[in-house]
Protein backbone atom coordinates (compact mmCIF):
# COMPACT_ATOMS: atom_id res chain seq x y z
CA UNK A 1 0.00 0.00 0.00
CA UNK A 2 1.38 3.01 -1.44
CA UNK A 3 1.61 5.68 2.21
CA UNK A 4 1.28 9.43 1.04
CA UNK A 5 1.85 12.61 3.20
CA UNK A 6 -0.50 15.85 3.25
CA UNK A 7 1.42 18.94 4.06
CA UNK A 8 -0.13 21.82 4.86
CA UNK A 9 1.75 25.30 5.59
CA UNK A 10 0.66 28.43 7.24
CA UNK A 11 -3.23 29.56 8.54
CA UNK A 12 -4.67 25.95 7.27
CA UNK A 13 -4.99 25.56 10.53
CA UNK A 14 -7.51 28.26 10.36
CA UNK A 15 -9.87 26.59 7.32
CA UNK A 16 -13.16 27.06 8.39
CA UNK A 17 -12.87 30.24 10.11
CA UNK A 18 -10.50 32.36 7.66
CA UNK A 19 -11.88 34.15 4.73
CA UNK A 20 -15.21 31.25 4.62
CA UNK A 21 -15.81 33.37 1.66
CA UNK A 22 -12.80 32.49 -0.37
CA UNK A 23 -11.84 29.03 1.57
CA UNK A 24 -14.95 27.41 2.44
CA UNK A 25 -16.48 26.42 5.92
CA UNK A 26 -14.88 22.84 6.11
CA UNK A 27 -11.93 22.69 8.70
CA UNK A 28 -8.94 21.17 8.25
CA UNK A 29 -9.82 18.65 10.49
CA UNK A 30 -12.63 17.82 8.80
CA UNK A 31 -10.87 18.06 5.54
CA UNK A 32 -7.85 15.58 6.71
CA UNK A 33 -10.92 12.96 7.87
CA UNK A 34 -12.47 13.06 4.91
CA UNK A 35 -9.04 12.70 3.05
CA UNK A 36 -8.61 9.70 5.20
CA UNK A 37 -11.58 8.56 3.78
CA UNK A 38 -11.07 8.53 0.07
CA UNK A 39 -7.62 7.62 0.28
CA UNK A 40 -8.75 4.16 2.11
CA UNK A 41 -11.08 3.86 -0.82
CA UNK A 42 -8.22 4.25 -3.31
CA UNK A 43 -5.94 1.79 -1.39
CA UNK A 44 -3.86 4.31 -0.13
CA UNK A 45 -2.31 4.91 3.36
CA UNK A 46 -1.80 8.74 4.48
CA UNK A 47 -0.72 11.01 7.27
CA UNK A 48 -1.23 14.61 7.58
CA UNK A 49 1.34 17.40 8.65
CA UNK A 50 0.58 20.81 9.27
CA UNK A 51 2.89 24.01 10.12
CA UNK A 52 3.11 27.75 10.17
CA UNK A 53 6.58 27.05 9.99
CA UNK A 54 8.75 27.33 7.21
CA UNK A 55 11.93 25.31 8.93
CA UNK A 56 9.16 22.97 10.10
CA UNK A 57 7.80 21.70 6.80
CA UNK A 58 11.49 21.41 5.11
CA UNK A 59 12.34 19.40 7.99
CA UNK A 60 8.88 17.28 7.03
CA UNK A 61 10.04 17.10 3.11
CA UNK A 62 13.89 15.58 4.04
CA UNK A 63 11.91 13.14 6.02
CA UNK A 64 9.82 12.27 3.13
CA UNK A 65 12.40 9.40 1.36
CA UNK A 66 12.18 5.96 3.02
CA UNK A 67 8.98 6.26 4.45
CA UNK A 68 6.33 7.83 1.61
CA UNK A 69 5.77 7.04 -2.18
CA UNK A 70 4.54 10.70 -2.68
CA UNK A 71 2.88 14.11 -1.07
CA UNK A 72 0.43 16.34 -1.66
CA UNK A 73 1.87 20.09 -0.34
CA UNK A 74 -0.28 23.41 0.50
CA UNK A 75 2.40 25.52 1.15
CA UNK A 76 0.11 28.32 1.68
CA UNK A 77 1.73 31.36 1.04
CA UNK A 78 4.91 30.03 1.16
CA UNK A 79 4.21 28.61 -1.97
CA UNK A 80 4.93 32.57 -2.94
CA UNK A 81 7.82 33.35 -1.34
CA UNK A 82 9.89 30.28 -0.46
CA UNK A 83 13.09 29.34 -2.00
CA UNK A 84 13.97 27.04 0.69
CA UNK A 85 10.53 24.83 0.29
CA UNK A 86 11.36 24.28 -3.81
CA UNK A 87 15.15 23.36 -2.35
CA UNK A 88 13.61 20.69 -0.42
CA UNK A 89 11.52 19.06 -2.89
CA UNK A 90 14.82 19.23 -5.39
CA UNK A 91 16.46 17.74 -3.00
CA UNK A 92 13.74 14.76 -2.04
CA UNK A 93 13.55 12.16 -4.71
CA UNK A 94 9.91 11.64 -3.59
CA UNK A 95 7.16 13.07 -6.07
CA UNK A 96 5.06 15.49 -4.60
CA UNK A 97 2.18 17.54 -5.87
CA UNK A 98 1.59 20.84 -5.30
CA UNK A 99 -2.10 21.76 -4.21
CA UNK A 100 -4.64 24.73 -3.26
CA UNK A 101 -8.29 25.09 -2.49
CA UNK A 102 -8.92 27.86 -4.96
CA UNK A 103 -6.60 28.82 -8.02
CA UNK A 104 -4.21 31.28 -7.55
CA UNK A 105 -3.92 32.60 -11.13
CA UNK A 106 -7.45 34.07 -10.70
CA UNK A 107 -5.94 35.82 -7.36
CA UNK A 108 -4.02 38.79 -6.52
CA UNK A 109 -1.41 39.25 -8.77
CA UNK A 110 1.86 38.07 -6.40
CA UNK A 111 -0.26 34.84 -6.15
CA UNK A 112 0.19 33.64 -9.49
CA UNK A 113 3.67 32.91 -8.90
CA UNK A 114 4.79 29.70 -8.01
CA UNK A 115 8.34 28.56 -6.45
CA UNK A 116 7.88 25.09 -5.94
CA UNK A 117 5.07 24.19 -9.06
CA UNK A 118 8.58 23.71 -11.25
CA UNK A 119 10.06 21.33 -8.30
CA UNK A 120 6.64 19.76 -8.45
CA UNK A 121 5.42 16.81 -10.09
CA UNK A 122 2.38 18.90 -11.20
CA UNK A 123 -0.34 21.18 -9.72
CA UNK A 124 -3.82 20.86 -8.83
CA UNK A 125 -6.03 23.64 -7.92
CA UNK A 126 -9.00 25.79 -7.89
CA UNK A 127 -11.44 22.41 -6.81
CA UNK A 128 -11.68 23.32 -3.10
CA UNK A 129 -11.29 20.22 -1.31
CA UNK A 130 -11.49 18.18 -4.32
CA UNK A 131 -7.95 19.40 -5.19
CA UNK A 132 -6.54 17.21 -2.69
CA UNK A 133 -8.69 14.08 -3.70
CA UNK A 134 -7.07 14.48 -7.16
CA UNK A 135 -3.89 14.64 -6.37
CA UNK A 136 -4.55 11.87 -4.21
CA UNK A 137 -6.34 9.97 -7.46
CA UNK A 138 -2.88 10.72 -9.12
CA UNK A 139 -0.99 8.18 -6.81
CA UNK A 140 -3.71 5.64 -6.71
CA UNK A 141 -3.18 5.23 -10.27
CA UNK A 142 0.18 5.63 -10.93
Amino acid sequence: MKKILVLNGPNMNLLGKRQPEIYGTLTLSQLNGSLRQKAEGMGLAVDFFQSNSEGELIDRIHSLEGEYQGALLNAGAYTHTSVALRDALLAVDVPVIEVHLTDPDSREDFRRRSYLSGAALGVVAGFGPRSYELALYYFATA
